[in-house]
């Protein structure tokens, strides 16, 4: 076993190095690549040769010296921890949960600034409200945006069940924004669990939950409100139920509810990544069961999976019509699905694609996991590249992350968002080999000086990282998605806005995306379209498919012959809007000129709108002389435009008062 053990972590390590360190991407053409890869491979390169050189230059300084001040504080701690290991999980839980706080207010401002956040957020209203969907507005083209279905006469988010149920319960308090961090520290406190069980040395254990807890990508994604840590305590609490489970010679029923439990509910959240470590654990379990005897564990396990699922599969039944038929495929497609095929986005997703995609995630992971001058992957590499042995709880972790690897190669979606968000389930496997690192090269190389100098770059590493990168990374965070932050609610109240109707001037292009929804194109139908069309044309063509009334499959026949010209297509030079496309040589119409004129005004997002909680205010898109129709569903309102006053980057949007009259002139003298 020995030999094997061996042979597996030199080929993870091999692997690990090929995709963190080789920019793969860049050398295959037409794909995603490593932008700025010779500055990213600079900056390491300097980095580690800062760090490594001071620690030398230390350590030959200080050669003399028999004892360092301080070099017996990690024992103390290790063995603090080893005698008090209850407390110094709660203590780091709640040090991290003041942390992700801080983070979500300070640096996120408190609020979802992802589509998928808001979305989710807005489902979590839904379910707190007692409801699973809400009705499907009258004129939905107002209020629509793209993670939305509207089905069956119910609207309602294409993500999975357990991800807004998680955030439900901070709408029951008004504060989702606490949701997050508090996952995030029982997170620290499952881990410190676990480290404890499957790490036999506590110094090992402590660094890994510190490593796990305190790691900036943790700590930034736990400030949000992404589902990726929503669905992490109930993966390490699966992995927790599993260690147990492995210790003794006959599994306890309870050790398999907890195995299945956490499992279960993570498949709530995040399917794939819980299917990703389910299946090795029910493996492991299965076979064990088969040759030691002992089903209690096994059927609780089962039992722990099937309630939290067929909850999630009986909401999918009330909303999508399908207990199988989750939201996002109904609202995608099939090419939403892992495969590969098709993408929603039309452009094709092989498997060479999926290579340099997992490469992204590696390259990434080098410099968001911990923000380190010396490539974050490193410690973990090297400690694999000098173990001898695994234990059982090792295997499983290699196993179910090369499951997680796989079913993300063949996923068509780069999930980039503060990090490689795909990734997040592999950091507490990351956590432990780095922190493996130390008595590894202190078993291999076992020198005073060897042990120094490692001493030296961890400090010198840690410090970089604490006062210089990690500062950066806070400000890029802090100073990003502006017009996210903007409090709608305040600003309305300010204004004195109140029994009104506001009209949201979105980008032209983003107007015509929510037409193109209104008359039945699909949204991966739609997405290729705008991705891919010369923005005047299409206000032409959708223009008579209004006209006619066409929808579904009619009006994409007429969309479709603007796709031809796509390869010569170039941004347009007229407006801020980066999606708008221009054909060369082609000419503006007066209505698209028009279109034009108002983006050079300024516009802003309808997004996070759909989350005002001024109930007397409607924030609806707006659609120019389709707007008539709001007019007349809303009569007794005032009415009022929303946009920035100019088009600089993070300018508040301005309340300008409209009188109905003479938006119905306009409308009537409008190209």
């Amino acid at each position: 076993m020995e030999r094997f053990d061996r042979a597996l972590t030199a080929a993870v390590a091999l692997f690990i190095s090929a995709l963190g360190f080789l920019p793969i991407a860049n050398w295959i053409s037409g794909g995603p690549a490593i932008p700025a890869w010779s500055d990213l491979a600079g900056g390491w390169w300097s980095g580690t040769m800062l760090v490594l050189g001071a620690a030398v230059v230390l350590t030959l300084l200080t050669r003399k010296l028999p004892v360092l001040p301080g070099q017996d504080l990690p024992a103390r701690l290790a063995r603090s921890f080893a005698a008090s290991p209850r407390l110094w999980s709660v203590g780091l839980a709640v040090l991290a949960l003041l942390l992700y706080l801080w983070i979500a207010r300070a640096i996120f401002s408190a609020k979802p600034l992802l589509v998928d956040e808001i979305v989710q957020v807005y489902q979590g209203r839904i379910f707190a409200s007692g409801a699973l969907s809400l009705p499907v507005p009258a004129h939905p083209e107002f209020f629509s945006t793209s993670h939305l279905l509207y089905l069956a006469g119910k609207a309602f988010s294409q993500f999975p069940a357990g991800g807004p149920a998680m955030l439900a319960l901070g709408s029951l308090v008004g504060a989702e924004w606490i949701v997050a961090p508090v996952c995030g520290a029982v997170s620290v406190m499952i881990f410190a669990a676990l480290a404890r069980r499957v790490e036999p040395r506590p110094g090992v254990a402590l660094a890994a939950t510190v490593l796990f807890g305190f790691a900036p990508f943790i700590a930034f994604m736990s400030g949000s409100h992404m589902n990726h840590i929503t669905a992490l305590p109930w993966l390490l609490l699966g992995m927790l139920g599993l260690s147990r489970v492995m210790e003794g010679s006959r599994p306890r029923a309870r050790d398999g509810l907890l195995l299945g439990l956490g499992m279960g509910i993570a498949a709530t959240i995040r399917p794939l990544d819980a299917v990703a470590f389910a299946l090795p654990a029910g493996l492991w379990l299965l076979v064990r069961t088969v040759r030691d005897g002992g089903w209690g564990a096994l059927v609780a396990a089962g039992i722990g999976i099937a309630f939290p699922v067929a909850a999630m599969l009986w909401v999918n039944q009330q909303t999508t019509g399908a207990a199988l038929a989750f939201g996002y495929t109904t609202l995608w497609g099939a090419g939403h699905e892992i495969g590969f095929h098709i993408s929603p986005y039309g452009y094709p997703h092989t498997p060479i694609r999926g290579l340099e995609l997992l490469n992204a995630y590696f390259m990434r992971l080098q410099s968001y996991l911990f923000e380190t001058p010396i490539p974050a992957l490193t410690p973990a590499i090297g400690a694999l590249a000098l173990t001898r042995r695994l234990s059982s709880f090792d295997r499983y972790l290699l196993a179910s992350a090369a499951l997680l690897l796989f079913s993300y190669w063949a996923y068509w979606h780069d999930g980039f968002y503060l990090g490689p968000r795909f990734m997040i389930p592999l950091v507490p496997l990351l956590a432990f080999w780095s922190a493996r690192i130390w008595p590894a090269i202190r078993e291999r190389f076992p020198s005073v000086m060897a042990a120094r100098t490692v001493a030296f770059v961890v400090v010198g590493t840690a410090g970089l990282a604490l006062f210089v990168s990690i500062p950066v990374r806070a400000r890029q965070y802090r100073n990003g998605m502006l017009t996210l932050r903007w409090n709608a609610d305040a600003a309305a109240r300010r204004a004195g806005v109140t029994n009104a109707l506001v009209l949201v001037r979105e980008s032209w292009v983003a107007q015509m995306v929510a037409r193109m929804w209104a008359v039945g194109v699909s949204r991966s139908e739609a997405e290729r379209q705008y991705r891919n069309s010369d923005a005047c044309r299409m206000e032409s063509v959708l223009s008579r498919i209004e006209r006619e009334g066409l929808r579904g499959p009619a009006a994409v026949l007429l969309l479709e012959p603007l796709l031809q010209d796509s390869s010569r297509l170039i941004t347009s030079p007229y407006t801020t809007d980066p999606t708008n496309r221009l054909l060369p040589g082609s000419t503006y119409t007066p209505t698209c000129l028009a279109r034009l004129r108002e983006d050079q005004q300024g516009f802003t997002l309808h997004l996070p709108l759909i989350l005002a909680r001024k109930n007397d205010v409607i924030y609806a898109r707006d659609l120019h002389s389709r707007d008539s129709l709001l007019l007349e569903e809303f009569p007794d309102r005032s009415v009022y435009l929303l946009r920035p006053p100019t088009t600089d980057v993070g300018a508040e949007p301005r309340f300008y008062p409209l009188r109905r009259d003479s938006l119905l002139s306009a409308w009537r003298l409008a190209p």
